[in-house]
């Protein structure tokens, strides 16, 4: 997180989140969780965001996010297969 300040607006969620910063990290490195499933890398737009199950998935973009969230259980098990594939090409 260098060169980022994190601003917190309840008092015990700063402590929460240093506690256990993985918590709250994008799956998937941060890549497009609807892209990942689609079996390719993609960028993500911070405005495109879901939390499914207390974990944090990113999209490309509002649109993607829409067609990711008519199914988004089979496209998490379906991303979760292919990033260890993926997760080290560039």
């Amino acid at each position: 997180m260098d060169g980022c300040q994190l601003v917190f607006f309840k008092p015990g969620n700063k402590d929460a989140f240093k506690a256990t910063p993985e918590k709250y990290a994008p799956q998937y490195g941060g890549y497009c969780a609807y892209g990942l499933a689609d079996g390719h890398k993609a960028p993500t737009s911070a405005d495109a965001w879901t939390i499914i199950d207390g974990k944090l998935y990113l999209n490309y973009n509002k649109d993607v996010r829409q067609s990711w969230n008519k199914k988004q259980k089979e496209y998490i098990q379906t991303a979760n297969t292919n990033w260890p594939k993926l997760k080290n090409e560039e």
